[in-house]
């Protein structure tokens, strides 16, 4: 089978596309066995962040594999998969493997494609096998590089962009709208910023009471986020959820009790918790996915120092995953050559066995090493050849008429 990524990214594709076809995490068991249920996808699994949506899969046929897990993205997107084409990138086999090295950097976002395709049953032996490697590539890359400890966050890239675009958060009041990952992210990377308040407003009163509790700060539920928008400085904002959560009409209210008190409003959400039309009411600057993404556009480059370093621990895990696996597909016939050279090495004995029944134990330890030895060496230019010509055309080929010449189980 092919090992197949389709998807599309925030370099790929603008912002609202990206939003719909974002699959929420409560509706990714569902998109599994979606994908799963397609006739060429036989082990799916679905990562779905801010940044990207990317199926990957086991296919039983490429193109048609491919095709399955386009559909399924043009459905999401509501929109035609041929509207969608130019925007959705697809690798193969290897560099398909090597795509999901490099997100892997990601460690927790590939852990959780991983743990919610296996609760589905969508990842059998052969995709988690992959994703399992793909998570100690990402290990390995960050023990053994700065790749990790240049990273910006998208959390803290809001709280950064925030902090740029006002000069200062000091004695800023701070609203949090959302005590998910990103909402506790963006919390706490508030942390020595010298805010005047934090306020954590959530649809779970429990988490968001145990988020401000962390941070110092003070819980409200979401009831009363109209309140909460007229005592603000600045909105952070993510929340998991496929509706607008701050109304166009919610912040032209607010506005108006606020007595000409300029309003930050930073949306990190996909799809946005914002109505993009609150940008037009006086006094509010609103910023979202494309304003943080040129933002950290410009943090990225003490990440680019260890790229090279980066890329040259995938290459070198690719060739060990590729050793292995060419391992894998051989083994099955390299050991059926052997028991067939085995078997027939018994059997001429056993031919012989009347003429050989006078002999002492020492020539007969001798015949023993000798027919041995023969077959060994027959079979070790076969072995070596398949081995090395695994994965290939030729390798397949070899292994065809290999199990023709030595008559085989094929």
């Amino acid at each position: 089978m092919s090992f197949v990524v389709v998807g599309l990214n925030h370099r790929t594709v603008p912002l609202p596309v990206l939003e719909r076809v974002n699959v929420p995490p409560a509706l990714i068991p569902k998109a599994l066995r979606d994908l799963a249920g397609r006739e060429y996808l036989a082990e799916v699994a679905l990562l779905s962040t801010c940044n990207r949506t990317e199926v990957y899969a086991l296919c039983t046929k490429f193109h048609p594999g491919v095709a399955d897990a386009s559909e399924f993205l043009a459905e999401q997107a509501g929109m035609k998969a041929a509207d969608l084409t130019e925007h959705i990138y697809s690798y193969y086999d290897e560099a398909a493997i090597a795509h999901l090295f490099g997100v892997a950097q990601i460690l927790g976002q590939v852990r959780d494609a991983l743990k919610s395709a296996e609760e589905e049953g969508t990842a059998q032996q052969g995709l988690a096998r992959i994703f399992r490697y793909a998570i100690e590539v990402g290990k390995r890359s960050r023990a053994e590089t700065g790749i990790g400890r240049g990273a910006v966050s998208l959390s803290s890239a809001a709280v950064a962009l925030a902090t740029e675009r006002l000069g200062t958060l000091v004695e800023r009041r701070v609203l949090v709208l959302g005590a998910g990952e990103m909402g506790q992210g963006m919390a706490t990377s508030l942390a020595g910023s010298g805010v005047a308040e934090v306020v954590v407003a959530g649809r779970g009163t429990e988490r968001a009471t145990e988020l401000a509790t962390r941070v110092g700060g003070r819980a409200i539920p979401i009831e009363k986020l109209p309140q909460a928008l007229v005592a603000a400085d600045v909105v952070l904002t993510s929340t998991g959820s496929t509706d607008v959560v701050i109304s166009h009409d919610e912040v032209e209210v607010a506005m108006q009790r606020r007595f000409g008190r300029p309003l930050m409003i930073v949306d990190i959400a996909v799809p946005r918790d914002v109505d993009p039309g609150v940008a037009d009411v006086p006094g509010v600057t609103l910023l979202d996915m494309d304003d943080l993404k040129a933002f950290a556009e410009s943090s990225m480059d003490r990440r680019r120092r260890e790229v090279a370093r980066v890329r040259r621990i995938i290459s070198a895990e690719l060739e060990r995953l590729r050793t292995e696996r060419t391992g894998r597909e051989v083994a099955p016939l390299v050991s059926a050559l052997r028991s067939r050279g085995e078997d027939i090495r018994l059997a001429e004995l056993d031919r012989f066995r009347a003429k050989l029944e006078g002999v002492d134990p020492r020539t007969a330890e001798t015949i023993e090493a000798l027919t041995r030895g023969i077959v060994a060496k027959l079979l070790h230019e076969p072995t070596v050849r398949v081995k090395e010509a695994a994965g290939t055309g030729r390798g397949e080929q070899i292994a065809d008429a290999l199990t023709a010449l030595f008559d085989l189980e094929p």
